[in-house]
């Protein structure tokens, strides 16, 4: 088994501590570091700092393993992923993604150096009694990877529609975090009751539907609604959103889901 050694969120100095750590480890023991980190974080919508990890390999000996499941089809100005986006592709080691975001898919893949793929193929205990993607599945992410590469302007779509959006929410005054990614994370204050009636109410009323977070994934007191755009959106769509995300807050801000208020059209 190996040794596991855990920084702090997207905190190079922390990285850094840790790596002297499993350094003076692997020097006992003839063993390696794999560090492993986002390239997006799914919440926050913030990226890894890939590029200054990478930048650690001249003091460190390490393997960097990215798991990038929103950050293929989208990062990057062929959509490669967050190590495009942040020029340090040749910097990663393993690289990670889901075909079921950016794809609108099902499935996932690990690329990496033959070598390495050949060593996960054989002795992942996940992939022991894996099954195969269905051959329509397959033959549809081929596709999708031709438009990647071949219609940039979905790519350039997505960003349109979520740089529209997320300015919108910003100059409504609502909390967007530190995103700088197409995911739109919106805080509120509320609890679990008003977090489950406001969403329903988006839902039903306005047509739009919003991943909801709660405790314990974010601090007690505090609602995170995820807000996906896509290429597939208009910037009439953005609007309906804005105005009804304005109309929600003064709901909210009124106590109107706390009070059980909530009628379904």
């Amino acid at each position: 088994m190996g040794k596991r050694y855990v920084y702090l969120h997207n905190d190079l100095e922390s990285c850094e501590k840790q790596l002297e750590r499993a350094t003076k480890l692997t020097e006992e023991t003839g063993g390696g570091i794999l560090v492993i980190t986002e390239g997006v974080f799914g919440m926050s919508g913030a990226q890894g700092k890939l590029k200054e990890i990478v930048d650690l390999k001249k003091k460190f000996n390490f393997r960097l393993l990215v798991d990038d499941a929103h950050g293929f089809g989208t990062m990057g100005k062929t959509g490669a992923g967050t190590h495009e986006e942040q020029d340090c592709i040749d910097g990663v080691d393993v690289y990670f993604a889901t075909f079921a975001k950016s794809m609108a898919g099902i499935g996932a893949f690990v690329a990496a150096d033959k070598e390495i793929v050949d060593y996960l193929r054989y002795n992942m205990r996940s992939q022991i009694f894996a099954k195969s993607l269905p051959m329509p599945m397959v033959l549809g992410l081929k596709k999708r990877f031709e438009l990647l590469k071949s219609k940039p302007e979905l790519r350039q779509s997505l960003w349109q529609i979520s740089g529209a959006l997320q300015n919108g929410l910003r100059e409504r005054g609502f909390n967007l975090g530190v995103t700088n990614t197409m995911v739109t994370p919106v805080f509120l204050e509320g609890d679990l009751f008003e977090a489950t009636s406001l969403t329903r109410d988006l839902r039903e009323n306005y047509s739009i539907f919003c991943s909801i977070v709660i405790y314990p994934v974010i601090p007690k007191g505090l609602i995170l609604l995820r807000l996906i755009p896509t290429a597939a959106h208009s910037l009439e769509d953005v609007q309906c959103t804005l105005d009804a995300y304005s109309e929600m807050a003064e709901k909210l801000k009124a106590g109107y889901y706390r009070e059980n208020k909530l009628e379904i059209a």
